[in-house]
């Protein structure tokens, strides 16, 4: 008869999913570098510039299913795929702002949300407490991947001035996500602050 109490093998760090968010990180680098140098002058770099940011954050998904299908999620994993997106995500606002081409209040903003809850959620899975991305975050996400890629494909270039409109509108829902789902997660801070006194005292294991 096996043992009730074998452990059941945990996945390896050096795993596809984990590379393949390592490589994100190492993308973003030459990321800035193309954006930055190109100085808004929208010429070949700024389109491979674009085509890297657009390719990096596509893989957020695929790395997301392939340990989850797997069963390759790991500790690491958990740590590494949101520092990935925050600094794919966050560097591009912040060269989009150093080229004069979005508000630095608004990239503040976001930063000062993506920081904060990221943190939160690392301090919290440090304790054990998992905290699952909302649908507000979820919808955040790809509504920033979405306004970014638009901002940084100098589209206006072939299509004419009209897009910037388009982008406006993009940037303008990312931004209003980012501050909805940003608020979500402090009202579920707030609720698992106020649980935490019950859970310690209660025995019944049920919701309060």
């Amino acid at each position: 008869m096996a043992s009730l109490d074998a452990e059941v093998p945990r996945a390896s760090n050096w795993n596809l999913p984990n590379l393949i968010t390592v490589v994100r990180i190492l993308l973003a680098p030459l990321f800035f570098w193309m954006l930055l140098v190109d100085n808004g002058a929208d010429g070949a770099l700024r389109w491979w510039a674009a085509v890297v940011f657009i390719v990096a954050i596509a893989t957020d998904g695929v790395d997301g299913a392939i340990a989850r299908r797997q069963g390759l999620v790991t500790d690491l994993g958990k740590i590494l795929d949101p520092i990935a997106d925050k600094l794919l995500t966050g560097g591009a606002l912040v060269c989009l702002s150093i080229l004069g081409e979005l508000w630095w209040w608004v990239t503040i903003i976001i930063l000062v949300r993506e920081v904060g809850i990221t943190v939160w959620r690392m301090v919290e899975l440090s304790h054990r407490n998992v905290v699952p991305a909302s649908r507000g975050g979820k919808l955040k996400t790809i509504a920033q991947s979405i306004a970014i890629s638009l901002a940084l494909v100098p589209l206006w270039t072939v299509l004419g001035d009209w897009i910037f409109w388009v982008n406006w509108v993009a940037m303008g829902i990312a931004f209003a996500l980012t501050v909805w789902s940003g608020v979500e997660y402090l009202v579920s801070a707030w609720k698992l602050k106020r649980a935490l006194p019950a859970s310690s005292t209660s025995t019944s294991g049920t919701d309060a």
